[in-house]
């Protein structure tokens, strides 16, 4: 920001802004000046382009014109949305001071630093997702990550060992906002992502950070959350918690506890493979047609929180996955599912509502809906009553109602309360005395007045007084000064006027000093009790959040039953042998918007059978095959039913895409580029009991080192990983590789030619495809009728090119000849380069040994060979 001349030559509110902004150079600051939030020199400037709003000046300060721009602070909420939605933070100063009693500039701080990663107003935050704090520390190869979810006290560590492995961590989390040390290399990945911000290196040091961990938890060390091996991890853990403190301006008591993610309890998944399986997010970078747009019907928002972070980390320990399907078989009970669904509409966002009540910012609607919800949890528990499911009971058991809290909101809160409590009237009548004493003598003074002016006439017999008011001397009892003479004792003078006496008694002065502050003391009183409130209400708050998260995980567990019923899902069979056995299998995105009946497929794999080579042509339906294979996978994962008429799968340890075509420009990678590092990553990673999906590998080179590439990999991974592996390819060449390699199987999807059009069956049947219809395809996109005429005649030739290939090959295998024929067979079709039956009979004939009638019988053989 700038500002000319020394701080002396400005005004004195001016000093006040430039020293309070100098503390907060990275924020836009946000100054309070009565019912605006005033932005000043460059802050103006950037929030003038962010939001749209006028750039004004405001006088003059060291001789120069103050650029300004405002906001109602009313509605700040949304201006303050569009800030961070666009990356910035924003520091929010405060009138602390009495403008009465000031002199000079009102006193003013900052009371809250609102930056991406931190929010917790319902308003700046996307119900479904989380909304993450990361900080990650270096040493040499190895990263320590934290991250902190300050609007549901989430809080947890790891450390990962390569950046690859950091790049999948990033893929899973997507934090708003990232910290790192600025003394540290860090992958470019890291600096350049949006809200990544660089900090100093003190803010990472373990000492204080252990404190600062030890300090928050209130223990003596941190050797019970099993993390005290994790150095790097509690590194990045101190300075995210001192991050959130300092922007929240408080202990932050709703984080309560410190988990340890282990790397093998959960399925890997990396990046490449999260964009392709469409998780949730499409391609495009929306959220239709994913997996999530499909399961997710949850009736509490911190339900569907929970869904997608499950399907982001998928788990391999069988016995939990076997609690959650039993689970889903007791929900799947008739009418149960529905009857908890109803339930669990009124719990609302407990989870989030519960961090603000911690924090000390809850709005009024946060506590009637916390009203709503605890109200329900006695009927919720007797639906979960009498189950046989372990997970169900446990989960009874922790969902605890809370009559007292029930009660106390039914009685403090009224219906429909106000957004804010700013402006009163949330507290309901009957709840408190003195407010509502308070509240009559602001609402009744009128009529309080004219009852005292009736009784006073009466008493008095001067049927010509009067009760008014004016706004210099307060209330007052007016008669003409004749018959001022004989007033009763208490009668206190208190104006004399040309014609007439005024005067105040002990009950009206005790009326005046209610009535002239009832309304501040109302508002003041009101306030008070709301505070009180929010300090009842956190002294009860761990066993509040463990019941918000067991009605969270009930919430997806319900919602997978109602989701298995409705789309005719089955319980899969999880066994510790490596095998997938699907049975008509089907993919639960594409199937939900069909319009027709969705062809369901078989899959077989185990270690006898642990690689299917899958052909057939363009939209035949084999990336579909191959994603719904990792998509029932993944659902038996996290516990789900899965999309087939049965299924058997054994635990996998991660999860491999290669799949569909795209560059890195940024990155400066070209498609192949990118297709070779994400194979790569697959051939040094995939192990024995990992499923592999490849597509079209070797597509983005030339015809003999992409299948070269292609056959290399394949039987890379059929030979030495023997992973669960769907290889789709057009290579043709690469059917042949069962014959090489045990455990390899051609399978191939069908479709039907007539009259130069196709029909896709999308069945998938054993052995190879017999072509690929890529001109029938064609045809089907709108390619012009003349370009796909001139296709089939360079077909013809490219054909006999690759016949004559085979042939010199055949006869002379030299370097010089694969060169001179390698330009013209660059095509997409299943061409093959080994002679034709026809053409291996011949080669076979020996004229010099045939009888003319033999010789006849061969060439009438030949010539139906051709046909």
């Amino acid at each position: 920001m700038s500002s000319a001349g020394k701080n002396t030559q400005h005004t004195p509110m001016m000093q006040q802004y430039l020293r309070i902004k100098a503390q907060h150079p990275n924020q836009l600051l946000f100054y309070r000046m009565g019912d605006f939030y005033e932005l000043f020199h460059d802050d103006a400037k950037r929030a003038s382009q962010l939001l749209d709003i006028s750039l004004t000046a405001r006088g003059k300060s060291a001789g120069n014109p103050i650029p300004m721009a405002g906001i109602p602070y009313h509605s700040a909420d949304n201006y303050i949305a569009r800030i961070v939605r666009a990356g910035e933070s924003v520091a929010i100063c405060e009138q602390v001071g009495d403008p009465a009693t000031s002199k000079g500039p009102v006193a003013r701080e900052v009371v809250r630093i609102v930056t991406p990663g931190t929010l917790t107003d319902e308003a700046l935050l996307d119900e479904h997702q989380d909304n993450l704090l990361m900080a990650v520390a270096r040493q040499d190869d190895r990263f320590g990550l934290a991250m902190i979810d300050i609007s549901s006290g989430r809080f947890s560590l790891f450390e990962v060992d390569s950046e690859a492995a950091l790049l999948t961590e990033l893929e899973r989390l997507r934090p708003a906002e990232l910290l790192y040390p600025d003394d540290t290399e860090v992958p470019v990945c890291l600096s350049k992502r949006t809200g990544a911000h660089a900090r100093p290196p003190w803010e990472f040091e373990a000492d204080t950070a252990e404190r600062l961990l030890c300090d928050q938890f209130n223990t003596r060390d941190l050797s019970g959350f099993g993390c005290d091996h994790l150095t790097l991890a509690i590194c990045a853990a101190g300075c995210l918690l001192q991050y959130a403190r300092d922007t929240q301006r408080s202990q932050l008591p709703h984080i309560r506890r410190l988990q340890v993610e282990q790397h093998d309890e959960a399925v890997i998944l990396d990046a490449a493979t999260r964009r392709n399986l469409e998780l949730d997010l499409n391609l495009s970078g929306g959220r239709t047609n994913t997996l999530a747009a499909v399961l997710d019907k949850c009736r509490t928002p911190m339900g569907s929180r929970l869904l997608r972070r499950w399907l982001h980390r998928p788990l391999r320990d069988r016995a939990t996955l076997e609690a959650r399907q039993d689970a889903i078989r007791w929900l799947l009970r008739p009418d149960c599912s529905d009857t908890i669904a109803e339930q669990l509409k009124a719990i609302g966002d407990m989870e989030r509502i519960l961090s603000r009540i911690a924090l000390r910012s809850a709005r009024p609607r946060d506590l009637e809906r916390l009203r709503n919800a605890l109200a329900v949890l006695p009927t919720l528990q007797q639906s979960m009553g009498r189950n046989d499911s372990a997970r169900i009971t446990a989960l009874a058991s922790t969902i605890t109602t809370f009559p007292e809290q029930a009660d106390l909101l039914a009685r403090a809160i009224i219906d429909g309360p106000p957004v804010v409590i700013r402006d009163g009237g949330v507290i309901a009548a009957g709840y408190d005395a003195e407010l509502d004493e308070l509240r009559g003598l602001s609402e009744n003074a009128g009529d309080f007045l004219l009852q005292l002016e009736a009784r006073e006439r009466a008493r008095t017999d001067i049927t010509t007084l009067k009760v008014g008011y004016n706004r210099v001397h307060g209330y007052y009892i007016e008669v003409s000064k004749a018959q001022a003479v004989d007033m009763p004792a208490e009668y206190i003078r208190r104006q004399t006027l040309k014609n007439a006496e005024r005067f105040i008694t002990p009950e009206l002065k005790a009326f005046e000093d209610k009535a002239l502050s009832a309304k501040s003391k109302a508002l003041a009183r009101e306030k008070g009790l709301y505070d009180a409130l929010l300090e009842m209400l956190a002294a009860e708050l761990a066993p509040l959040q463990e019941s918000a998260a067991a009605l969270a995980e009930l919430d997806v567990l319900n919602t997978l039953a109602g989701r298995a019923f409705a789309l005719d899902y089955q319980r899969p069979q999880l066994v510790e042998e490596p095998c997938l056995n699907i049975s008509q299998g089907r993919h639960p995105v594409v199937e939900a918007v069909l319009d027709t009946p969705f062809v369901a497929n078989d899959l077989v794999l185990d270690p006898d059978r642990h690689m299917l080579v899958i052909t057939g042509p363009n939209m035949g339906g084999k990336s579909t095959y191959m994603r719904q294979a990792a998509l029932i996978t993944l659902l038996a994962h996290i516990g789900s039913y899965v999309p087939a008429a049965a299924a058997t799968i054994g635990i996998v340890d991660r999860i491999f895409t290669r799949m569909g075509s795209s560059d890195d420009l940024a990155g400066g990678r070209s498609t192949f580029m990118v297709e070779m590092t994400e194979t790569a990553n697959i051939l040094h990673n995939a192990t024995a009991r990992s499923l592999v999906l490849m597509d079209e590998v070797g597509r983005g080179t030339s015809t003999f080192d992409g299948l070269s590439l292609a056959w290399s990999c394949a039987e890379f991974l059929a030979r030495e990983v023997k992973a669960f592996t769907l290889f789709a390819t057009h290579y043709f060449e690469l059917t042949g590789l069962p014959e090489r390699e045990n455990g390899v199987a051609n399978v191939h999807l069908t479709a039907v030619e007539h009259n130069d059009h196709i029909v896709f069956m999308h069945e998938v049947q054993d052995g190879p495809a017999s072509q690929s219809y890529g001109l029938q395809v064609a045809q089907l996109a709108g390619i012009p009728a003349g370009v796909i005429q001139s296709a089939r005649d360079k077909l013809v030739v490219l054909e006999q090119d690759s016949r004559d290939y085979s042939e010199n090959v055949t006869r002379n295998p030299a370097p010089e000849v694969i060169h001179r024929v390698e330009e013209p067979v660059q095509s997409d079709l299943f061409v093959s380069y080994q002679p034709s039956a026809a053409e291996r009979q011949l080669h076979e004939l020996n004229p010099d040994e045939l009888t003319p009638r033999q010789a006849l019988e061969q060439l009438y053989a030949l010539k139906a060979l051709l046909s």
